[in-house]
């Protein structure tokens, strides 16, 4: 348990980035999940719609620090590689 006024408003902060960071993750691994299923029934134009979709929820969560950098570019990659494999 936290003693200091320093400690027990981290935990508070801490809690609130949280919060943050679960809501973005899986609104961003929703939009990816989708990508992918669509990628698996083949149906390469409506992936191609989604896929600015799911850009930006990667770029929003790296930007904000959920996830890191070549995390976000991995992952932009590889859904655009799935892409253009079934097209």
């Amino acid at each position: 348990m936290a003693i200091t006024q320093s400690a027990k408003k981290a935990i508070r902060s801490s809690e609130k980035k949280r919060v943050f960071n679960i809501r973005r993750k899986r609104s961003m691994l929703t939009v990816i999940k989708d990508l992918e299923s669509l990628v698996k029934e083949g149906k390469a134009a409506e992936a191609q719609v989604l896929l600015p979709k799911a850009y930006k929820a990667l770029d929003k969560a790296a930007k904000m620090g959920t996830i890191k950098d070549n995390t976000a570019s991995r992952k932009k990659s590889r859904l655009s590689a799935q892409i253009k494999k079934i097209k």
